[in-house]
């Protein structure tokens, strides 16, 4: 079949020069510097794809890897990819044979008023027919142009996609546990630290009554010490309900909401974060789902592109048929079959001005996957080294203030001592309890978020998530 007017071959002529125009796109940039501007983490050896077992902790990693299969942002990021195999089938289909078998079957049952009855075979006005009748017709579209291997690799780069961004919502999932569980075990300490307050202002009291009782010290000692501990025990009354709060929505992140709280202790303590890998800036284009996810849309968009260019030509179409058919009336008879083949072509003319303007819009959005795929590397880098940068601060600070408190806790302990023996005041007593107790605060806060920056650095580089899969062939189908 060959266009037969002057309107048709320009249309070609002119879908001929729109595709040469619009296969080809800007790449995007993605180039990183060389290292990081970060200090230089301590090498150690970590598995990045399951980088919770730095931790040395078998509860966080039961947590995650449970997460990981029970956990519903888990789940829902395998029902998405599920969805989006089933729609590249879906949109794969639309280039193969159409077609439907349809059958028919009508009875009749005529009786006449009057008038002269006609017995004639096949012409009958009395009586019962019966009509039988099935078709098969098809229509395929014959691709000579190409769209079912633009349209492939546009289907193809969206399961790309959907299998990163699972593996990215997998990776988060275990960041966001791990973070949670570290925040809990914060409060742990928290309430740990506020019932040890409320214990040493019971001492205190005690000891300001008996000082009061002999006569060497005044009473408003101990009714001051009876107001602060009535505030260490409004504190753990308050961390109680909010680590119980913090065990229940780390349940329900992990999938196991309805679980008794009873099933999930937590420890008044959170350990050192292990030391960060070695890693350099290129390797966040491996190692990095959202990066992947980003590139393999990109790769979509150009196909979808593709696809539109090609829309500019004519389109052929074969439609073959298979039928038959059985007549049955009074004296008559007839079963026949026929099949059949026929050919069509539709050429875009008047439709011209609107694929214009939808290869325009999709021109546009490979340019926004294009910026999209070069954000998602910038801000790999920059989450990567801001991390990194912070973790190594979170170190050196945890080293400060654990000396500093060993020393405020000496001094009170001094003070204290003197205080029972009566060489010291109420006011110098609870200034170095004071001191003692904010630094010990702040050394609680700064290992606690020294292990959630440990959490977030990992995540940051890229682990929590099988990347060798990326390059494996077919691994992302």
């Amino acid at each position: 079949m060959r266009p037969s007017s002057p309107a048709a071959t320009a249309a070609v002529l002119a879908a001929l020069a729109l595709t040469a125009c619009a296969t080809g796109h800007r790449q995007p940039e993605v180039a990183l510097p060389a290292a990081f501007e970060a200090p230089a983490p301590v090498d150690g050896v970590v598995d990045l794809d399951r980088w919770w077992t730095a931790f040395g902790d078998p509860q966080l990693t039961t947590l995650i890897e449970g997460a990981l299969v029970e956990g519903f942002d888990a789940r829902i990021a395998a029902a998405r990819l599920a969805e989006a195999r089933a729609v590249r089938t879906s949109q794969l289909t639309a280039f193969l044979p159409q077609g439907n078998l349809t059958g028919s079957a009508r009875r009749t049952e005529t009786e006449q008023l009057e008038g002269e009855t006609i017995d004639i075979p096949g012409f009958s006005n009395s009586g019962t027919s019966e009509n039988y009748q099935a078709n098969f017709n098809v229509s395929w579209e014959i691709d000579l142009f190409g769209r079912i291997f633009a349209a492939n690799r546009a289907t193809r780069a969206d399961v790309a996609a959907a299998r990163f961004a699972y593996e990215g919502a997998r990776a988060s999932l275990a960041a966001a546990v791990a973070d949670a569980y570290f925040q809990a075990r914060g409060l742990a300490i928290q309430l740990e630290d506020a019932r040890e307050t409320a214990r040493v202002r019971s001492e205190l009291l005690r000891i300001a009554r008996i000082r009061a009782e002999r006569g060497i010290a005044a009473t408003s000692d101990a009714d001051r010490v009876a107001g602060d501990l009535a505030q260490a025990e409004s504190q753990v009354e308050a961390l109680q309900a909010d680590l119980q709060a913090a065990r229940r929505s780390l349940l329900v992140l992990v999938g196991r909401g309805t679980d008794p709280l009873a099933n999930l202790p937590v420890g008044a303590s959170v350990g050192e974060a292990p030391p960060a890998p070695r890693t350099l800036p290129g390797e966040l284009l491996a190692r990095r789902p959202d990066v992947w996810e980003a590139e393999a849309r990109f790769r979509g968009q150009l196909g979808r592109k593709d696809l539109a260019a090609k829309a500019f030509f004519p389109t052929f179409t074969l439609t073959p048929g298979l039928g038959i058919q059985r007549q049955v009336q009074p004296n008559f008879e007839s079963t026949s079959s026929n099949w059949s083949i026929g050919a069509g072509v539709t050429v875009p003319v008047l439709d011209i001005p609107r694929l214009l303007a939808e290869l325009r819009a999709q021109d546009a959005r490979t340019e926004q996957a294009a910026l999209t795929y070069e954000r998602a590397v910038q801000t790999a880098y920059g989450e990567a080294e801001n991390a990194l940068v912070l973790l190594d601060a979170d170190r050196r600070r945890v080293a400060l203030l654990t000396e500093g408190e060993r020393r405020a806790r000496s001094a009170y302990d001094a003070a204290r001592v003197r205080y029972q023996r009566g060489l010291g005041d109420l006011e110098s007593l609870l200034s170095a309890e004071v001191a003692w107790r904010q630094t010990r605060v702040l050394l609680t806060n700064a290992q606690v978020q020294s292990v959630r920056r440990a959490v977030q650095a990992y995540q940051a580089v890229g682990g929590g998530w099988p990347a060798s899969i990326a390059s494996a062939p077919g691994g992302v189908e």
